[in-house]
């Protein structure tokens, strides 16, 4: 297994270019769809499509379920943090894990259980026997399927499509799961007030059959050989020195913490928007998650677009993120306030691709799972800390409070992490004017010093 420097899969970063993420794509526009006439992706795609409507038709009802039996912001974080908490504790033992098994078993297995997860939720809501700590334990034994799914799937997409189209796949995956927050929060509203939360439940179980159909249909003949790892001691801590030496991978990976357990909490932020500042009900909150999903699939096609995944794309998103964060928190009408939610959704996209790529870019195919599994446990399971902690704000200082904080700890966390990346890289800030106006950019130490005048 090779812990070398990622050759293999990407080329070294120039010195002075460390806020551009490494990549062997080209830097020209790709077909939006390019990776859709792989076989093995299309079946890939097609089945997440159902999956992804049904995933988000019982975020949206667990979330309202719980709101509705306690009453508490505060309840909605907790369960949150029950779902990710596995993450959290287990998530470096899936990514060893994930490397040494072969995916697409793999990924029968753990989609199997998230199936059976939901309908026994759907079971005890359909027949009135739920109670709060039922959806808890729903949301932990989801957790647990999770440590091991996700670094499964990103890793798999690699296997699916080649390096060649990574950027592509990756970004249309991402567009598949926000477009079915189109389609899954709205199916969710009108189910909830019209015959309740189980149902949503019930599809969302029945949903996992086109993913598994799916994956059973591939041609194994067709995917990409990638090395597993064998196995042996030491491979945590080999794939955690691995990330930390390389500062392309170990800062994107702490910006998305930041980001993740602060900024990414809309299912607290969003339902008391909803519920306690515009006096509104399920309807709102899924319309506020519908109008995200419009901004995020726009990020998404548009980073398919693209040819490479620059780490400076990903420090002006994350400032532009946190900065319409604090500006929602303000909005004193509820259409202001959903308006917002497109382009808050197209940055958090933006975010979100950016750094998944980035790192597949830049990391040896022998390390991928390890790796996709820390950027997962730091990017989920940072929820399990701050799900509770803005729900605490939330309830005392109010949403508004709790939101422009998120947005505060985005916007600081973009802002240092982008200055130690252009130190890393051998930039400093340059401040000065440019064609008559005021401009601020990054430029290499060298060019700097030769236009400073003389002393």
């Amino acid at each position: 297994m090779s812990t070398g420097s990622g050759a293999a899969s990407a080329p070294a970063p120039d010195p002075h270019d460390t806020l551009a993420a490494p990549d062997t794509t080209s830097a020209r526009k790709t077909s939006m769809f390019a990776s859709l006439k792989v076989r093995n992706y299309r079946l890939f795609f097609l089945g997440q499509v159902v999956s992804n409507i049904g995933t988000w038709m019982q975020r949206i009802a667990q979330d309202w379920l719980v709101l509705s039996l306690t009453g508490s912001s505060a309840a909605v974080g907790i369960t949150t943090a029950l779902q990710f908490l596995p993450m959290l504790l287990f998530g470096l033992y899936g990514g060893v894990l994930v490397d040494r098994l072969r995916k697409r078993p793999t990924l029968l297995v753990t989609q199997t259980a998230m199936a059976l997860t939901a309908l026994v939720l759907a079971a005890l809501t359909l027949t009135g026997r739920v109670e709060v700590w039922h959806i808890y334990v729903a949301a932990f034994a989801l957790g647990l399927a999770t440590v091991v799914d996700n670094p499964a799937r990103q890793s798999f997409v690699s296997e699916l499509v080649g390096p060649g189209q990574l950027q592509n796949a990756v970004s249309l995956n991402s567009a598949n799961f926000q477009s079915a927050r189109l389609v899954g929060p709205a199916v969710a509203g009108l189910l909830i007030t019209g015959v309740g939360t189980g149902w949503a439940f019930l599809l969302n179980g029945l949903s996992f059959v086109a993913p598994l159909a799916g994956l059973m249909m591939m041609r194994a003949r067709e995917l990409h050989a990638v090395e597993r790892a064998p196995r042996g001691k030491g491979q945590l801590r080999e794939g955690v020195r691995y990330v930390t030496g390389r500062p392309e991978l170990i800062w994107p990976i702490v910006l998305v913490g930041f980001i993740g357990t602060f900024a990414f909490n809309f299912p607290v932020y969003l339902s008391a928007f909803a519920d306690d500042v515009f006096h509104g009900g399920a309807g709102v909150y899924s319309m506020f998650n519908t109008l995200m999903a419009v901004g995020s699939v726009s990020g998404a096609l548009l980073a398919a677009r693209r040819g490479t995944a620059r780490l400076r794309l990903l420090i002006l998103a994350a400032l532009a993120f946190g900065g319409l964060e604090i500006l929602a928190s303000a909005s004193p009408e509820l259409w202001m306030f959903a308006l917002l939610m497109v382009p808050l959704g197209l940055f958090s996209m933006t975010v979100n691709v950016t750094t998944n790529t980035s790192l597949q870019m830049a990391t040896d195919p022998a390390m991928r799972g390890r790796v996709m599994a820390l950027y997962m446990m730091v990017f989920l399971g940072g929820s399990p800390v701050g799900a509770p902690i803005v729900g605490w704000i939330t309830d005392t200082y109010g949403a508004r409070v709790g939101f422009a904080a998120g947005g505060a700890v985005a916007v600081a966390a973009a802002a240092v992490i982008g200055l130690i990346l252009a130190r890393v890289g051998g930039l400093r800030l340059s401040v000065g004017w440019h064609r008559g106006h005021p401009s601020v950019r990054f430029v290499p130490r060298e060019r700097r010093e030769a236009l400073a005048p003389a002393v």
